[in-house]
C-alpha cells in the first residue's frame, strides 16, 4: 500500500500538486505596544479577496519584541511514510525573545495559537536565538539555535516531541559550533550541513564592520553525521564565504549536491561529496558596486545574498541580493557550473530615484528603475523568496530582520513592506514581475508591518525534505 502520510512521496509528485490558494506570512509589528502576527493571504486570482490578508493571528498581547522568523511544519514529506501523522501545526521560532509558538492550522484560513514554549525552556539547555525549524521522519521537530543564554555565539539544535504535545526534549547533540543559523539533512548520505551567521549579541544590534573584524560572524560549513549526531568535518570558507546563511540540497534524495549562499561575501558555494569527505567550491560571485552617498558610509556595496531556493525539479537555483535589489535564476543542470538564465529587479539600494550614485559597476550599464506595482512603490530589497511547487511563481517579501531593516532601509519603518509575485519561465528560464499582484503590509490595521517568511499549506521548496524510500 502506498504511503498516505503528509507531504509527497517524491519531488515529482510535489510538482503535480494543486496550485496554492493561500499563503502564510510572518509579520513583525513596528508600532510600539503591538505584537507580531501570522497573516493569511489570499493568492487565488479567481477569488474576490485576491491579494488581501483574510485573517491574522496575533501573538499574545503580553509578548512584545518576539520577531517571528523562519517557521516550519510539524510534519512534511519526510513523514510521508507515516499515515498517523498530519501536517497541521506550524512551528514559529522567535529570533529576539527566544520563544517558540506552535500554531494549529487544521482550519487553514483560521490559524489558532496552540502552545507557547517560553524562553526558559531553551535557556536551561544553554541555548538561545532559535532560527530554522525542520520536521523529522520520526515525528520530532528540530530547531537550530545561534547563541548561548548570554547571547554569545553557539550553534546547536534542540528537539520538540511532535507526538507528545511538543515537549522540549533537549539538545539534539552534545556538540556545538562557534556560530549557528540554517541546516539541511539528507539521511541517504548520513549527512547534515549547518551554517553560521554570527553571535546574537552582534547581529541583534544591526550590522557593524567592527563586529566582523572582531570575529563575531561565521564563515564555516559544519558537516555532521546524521546518525551519530557528531561533527565530522568543518569546511572553512574564509573571507570569500563570510556569513554562510541559507543551505539547500537538491530535492532528489539520492544526489549528494547542495548550495549555500554567503551574505556579506555575496558568493554561492556548491557542496558535494568528494570521496569520503565533503567539499565546497565557489561557483557564483556577485561583484560589489563602487558607490557614492550610500548612507552606510561605505564605497563598496555588496549584493548581500540572503535567501536561496532550488526548484522542486532541481533545475533552477534562485537567490536574492537584498542590498543590490535583484533576484537571480541559474540553471543548475550541472551543479558545478551554474548558468545565469534570469534576473529581475525589486527595489534595492541603487535605484535611479535614490540617493546612491553608482560610480563603477561590473555588471550594469545604468542603475535600475524603482519597482512600482499597482501604483505602489516597492521599498526595501528582495529578501525572502518562496517558490511554488510547480516552479512557476515566486513570492517575494522585502524584510530581513527588523534591526537590519531599520539600518539598511530606514523608510520601511514608515512604509512597511510589500509582497510581490514573480512569474517564472520554467522551460527556457527567465522571470518577470506580475503587474497584478501586490500585498501592501504598510496598510495593516495595526500600522505598517515587516513581512518576512512565506509558506504554503501544502508544503514548499524550502521545508520539504524527501527520503530515499519515498523517492
Amino acid at each position: 500500500m502506498a504511503p498516505t502520510g503528509p507531504g509527497y512521496c517524491s519531488p515529482a509528485e510535489a510538482v503535480k500538486a494543486p496550485k496554492e490558494e493561500i499563503v502564510y506570512v510572518t509579520c513583525i509589528a513596528l508600532e510600539e505596544g503591538k505584537t507580531d502576527y501570522l497573516a493569511v493571504v489570499d493568492v487565488d486570482p479567481k477569488s474576490s479577496t485576491f491579494c488581501q490578508v483574510i485573517s491574522r493571528l496575533k501573538m499574545p498581547a503580553q509578548n512584545k519584541q518576539d520577531e517571528l522568523h523562519h517557521f516550519g511544519w510539524n510534519a512534511c514529506s519526510s513523514c510521508h511514510h507515516d499515515s498517523n501523522t498530519k501536517r497541521d501545526k506550524l512551528i514559529f521560532p522567535c529570533l529576539k525573545s527566544d520563544r517558540v509558538y506552535i500554531v494549529d492550522v487544521s482550519e487553514e484560513r483560521s490559524p489558532k495559537l496552540y502552545k507557547t514554549i517560553e524562553p526558559e525552556e531553551l535557556h536551561k539547555h544553554g541555548l538561545s536565538a532559535p532560527h530554522t525549524s525542520h520536521c523529522l521522519a520520526n515525528g520530532e521537530i528540530m530547531i537550530s539555535t545561534m547563541g548561548d543564554k548570554d547571547q554569545n555565539g553557539k550553534g546547536n539544535f534542540f528537539v520538540l516531541d511532535g507526538k507528545n504535545d511538543f515537549e522540549v526534549k533537549g539538545a539534539w547533540s552534545d556538540e556545538s559550533t562557534p556560530y549557528g543559523y540554517d541546516f539541511w539533512y539528507q539521511p541517504a548520505f548520513d549527512v547534515m550541513v549547518s551554517t553560521e551567521w554570527g553571535a546574537p549579541k552582534a547581529f541583534k544590534n544591526g550590522f557593524s564592520l567592527e563586529d566582523v573584524g572582531n570575529n563575531l560572524y561565521g564563515s564555516n560549513l559544519n558537516i555532521w553525521s546524521w546518525k551519530k549526531k557528531k561533527i565530522t568535518q568543518t569546511i572553512e570558507l574564509g573571507p570569500e564565504g563570510l556569513t554562510p546563511l541559507e543551505v539547500r540540497f537538491l530535492h532528489n534524495p539520492n544526489k549528494p549536491h547542495g548550495f549555500v549562499g554567503c551574505a556579506v561575501a555575496s558568493t554561492v558555494f556548491h557542496i558535494h561529496q568528494k570521496g569520503d569527505q565533503w567539499a565546497a567550491d565557489k561557483v557564483i560571485t556577485i561583484p560589489p558596486k563602487t558607490v557614492d552617498n550610500w548612507h552606510m558610509g561605505l564605497t563598496e556595496m555588496p549584493g548581500v545574498i540572503t535567501d536561496i531556493l532550488i526548484s522542486m525539479d532541481d533545475k533552477y537555483l534562485y537567490f536574492s541580493n537584498w542590498v543590490h535589489g535583484d533576484i537571480r535564476q541559474y540553471d543548475i543542470s550541472d551543479p558545478a557550473s551554474p548558468k545565469l538564465t534570469g534576473q529581475v529587479w525589486i527595489g534595492g539600494s541603487i535605484t535611479k530615484d535614490g540617493l546612491v550614485k553608482v560610480i563603477n559597476d561590473k555588471e550594469l550599464k545604468e542603475q535600475p528603475e524603482s519597482l512600482v506595482v499597482k501604483d505602489t512603490k516597492v521599498t526595501g530589497g528582495p529578501q525572502m523568496i518562496q517558490l511554488s511547487l510547480d516552479g512557476k511563481r515566486i513570492y517575494v517579501t522585502t524584510s530581513l530582520f527588523s534591526p537590519w531593516d531599520k539600518q539598511f532601509y530606514g523608510e520601511l519603518v514608515k512604509t512597511g513592506t510589500c509582497m510581490v509575485q514573480v512569474d517564472v519561465d520554467v522551460v527556457n528560464g527567465g522571470m518577470k514581475v506580475n503587474p497584478d499582484f501586490l500585498v501592501d503590509f504598510g496598510k495593516e490595521p495595526d500600522g505598517p508591518a515587516l513581512a518576512h517568511e512565506v509558506r504554503y499549506p501544502g508544503g514548499d521548496c524550502s521545508s520539504d525534505i524527501f527520503l530515499s524510500k519515498c523517492a
